[in-house]
């Protein structure tokens, strides 16, 4: 995989030729074994002021909110209760939402990560239900439908590395491997019994002819001839080399591994996106676990979706790796095609959010995705993923969390944001209590987070100017743009200090005389611009400050509003109470 990521990135007509060095051996660039010695950018390369022209156009910004959390409530009512936020959601600005994986899953109760049959969108009566976990494939078209009329267009999380729950087991030859190294086998082959055949008795051959066996997959996780578990890998199959090479080779990730060089396999799945984009109108894909499958059949798949089904689809994928400068190689590769989740950001939020007053907050853009292609990233600063008792947990400290949420929401040439449902909506938890009391509510009560995601709608705009001078308080100003919201921009001042701060910064001679507010209400006062530009704006202790002007077009009605985050109800159980 890492000779097609080399230091000369093939374009798609000489991708099979890759990148040598001097003596002929093809460059690679382990993350495990060479990572320290790659490059890294730091926060300091960012171009400061980034000019954004007056005289020229200026799309509005796009917004994208995560449409789930892990612990979700599994009792199939998910599409009706995201069909109802969807007004809400635009209202803020939202132009995207990421919905969770729709096809059945192992169990009624499943996240679809464990995934059983593509065309199963809560269709057909299996594994124990007809509805997934979220509802029915009526309901599931409704919600699209519903958030197409809202302007919110949907990306469906799709997970093709792997299925589950098969429906009868078949005995194979399979070699054992090392689960830390696939690279090396650990045992002679031997016979196993593995489950991989798929006969889909609720569909049977609607939409789709094939039955999965042995033959479309490369290895499995458990045989059941002896109760082991392990990675074993069948005889006659190779993992893909152009993987992750965590692991040695991380083509083997859960479940039963899908062959993706097998014919097939690549028919029914280039078929399946065709069918799934006539069965919901949609704006896109959340791409699952793509380190785990061949980079080739991803590429070419995308292809593929350009070519037959919609070129405009908004194509994001997880690859989770903190190695900002391979995954924009790993973008280029695609033809920068797909946008990736910046994984660093997310790692140095949690870092110097742990650190309490001690971070360094002029380091939270260091190396981070957003720093090599700006154009095709996702930011975020919590998902399913990351968020407690899952596994890639990625703790960032509550009070950091609006911070952060300022650095990916308000600044210029910081990819696309996407804001996660529990931040927005509350967590059940881990462990819900059937009277709610341990439900975690979303983030600042559901005050603040709404507020900078209309900020962001409204006035985040034109050319911004960083003040990234102080480990413990750092600002920028979005000047505005004319063409938007009457040329009103905004000033964002954060500090991780127990102190009171501020920050004295330029938002643009055009707003001098005008009389500026935090929106956020944390930091009490006002400051007037001064006849050059400038204002000193300050900010409480460890919190954020968004300055705007008061007579700002929005300003009322952001001043005034009010998120309804009571997505499950409880707040209107204890009124009735």
């Amino acid at each position: 995989m890492s000779a097609y990521l080399g230091l000369e990135v093939p374009r798609q007509d000489d991708a099979a030729t890759p990148a040598v060095d001097e003596s002929g051996t093809p460059i690679r660039v382990p993350s495990s074994d060479l990572r320290p010695a790659r490059r890294r950018r730091p926060a300091t390369e960012q171009p400061n002021p980034f000019v954004v022209p007056d005289n020229q156009p200026c799309a509005e910004n796009k917004t994208l909110v995560q449409g789930f959390e892990w612990y979700v409530p599994a009792d199939s009512q998910h599409w009706r209760r995201l069909t109802k936020a969807l007004p809400s959601l635009a209202a803020l600005g939202v132009t995207g939402m990421w919905i969770p994986p729709a096809c059945k899953a192992s169990w009624p109760t499943g996240n679809g990560y464990d995934i059983y049959d593509l065309y199963d969108l809560g269709e057909f009566d299996q594994k124990g239900a007809r509805h997934t976990k979220w509802g029915t494939k009526e309901e599931l078209v409704q919600m699209v439908d519903t958030a197409n009329a809202q302007g919110v267009g949907i990306l469906f999380d799709t997970v093709l590395n792997h299925k589950a729950a098969a429906d009868f087991s078949e005995r194979a030859v399979a070699t054992k491997m090392d689960p830390h190294d696939r690279t090396k086998v650990v045992g002679e082959p031997r016979e196993i019994e593995a489950w991989t055949g798929y006969k889909f008795p609720g569909r049977g051959s609607t939409y789709s002819p094939l039955k999965w066996n042995k033959s479309h997959f490369t290895g499995i996780d458990y045989d059941a001839l002896s109760g082991e578990k392990g990675v074993f890998k069948f005889v006659g199959k190779e993992f893909s080399a152009d993987v992750d090479e965590e692991l040695g080779n991380y083509d083997y990730l859960m479940f039963a591994d899908i062959d993706h060089r097998h014919p097939e396999v690549r028919r029914d799945l280039f078929d399946w996106t065709n069918w799934l984009s006539k069965q919901l109108k949609l704006g896109g894909m959340r791409l699952d676990a793509i380190k785990h499958y061949s980079f080739e059949f991803l590429r070419d798949l995308v292809a593929h979706i350009d070519r037959t089904v919609d070129p405009g689809w908004f194509l994001v994928g997880e690859y989770w790796r903190e190695d900002s400068e391979f995954l924009s190689r790993f973008i280029e590769f695609m033809n920068c095609r797909i946008s990736l989740f910046d994984v660093q950001l997310v790692s140095n939020f949690s870092c110097v959010s742990l650190q309490g007053d001690k971070g360094d907050l002029t380091t939270l853009f260091d190396d981070a995705l957003v720093m090599w292609k700006p154009a095709n990233t996702v930011t975020f600063v919590v998902n399913h993923d990351t968020q407690l008792g899952q596994s890639l947990e990625t703790p960032v400290a509550p009070f950091f969390i609006p911070l952060a949420y300022s650095m990916i929401l308000l600044r210029a040439n910081a990819g696309i944001p996407c804001v996660f449902y529990s931040d927005l909506f509350g967590s059940i938890g881990q462990h819900p209590r059937d009277d709610h009391s341990n439900f975690v509510p979303p983030t600042s009560g559901g005050a603040v987070l709404p507020k900078m995601m209309l900020a962001r709608n409204l006035w985040a705009y034109g050319t911004q100017f960083d003040y990234f001078d102080d480990p413990h308080c750092v600002g920028f100003t979005r000047t505005g743009h004319p063409s938007l919201s009457g040329g009103h921009g905004l000033a964002v001042v954060v500090t991780n200090s127990w102190e009171f701060a501020s920050k004295p910064m330029y938002v643009g001679r055009q707003h001098a005389g005008e009389v500026w507010t935090d929106l956020l209400k944390w930091c009490p006062g006002v400051v007037k611009i001064s006849s050059n530009g400038w204002g000193e704006f300050p900010v409480a202790h460890r919190s954020v400050s968004v300055w705007v002007n008061l007579k700002a077009p929005g300003r009322q009605m952001v001043d005034s509003f009010v998120f309804d985050s009571d997505i499950y109800g409880y707040k209107a159980e204890k009124d009735v109470a």
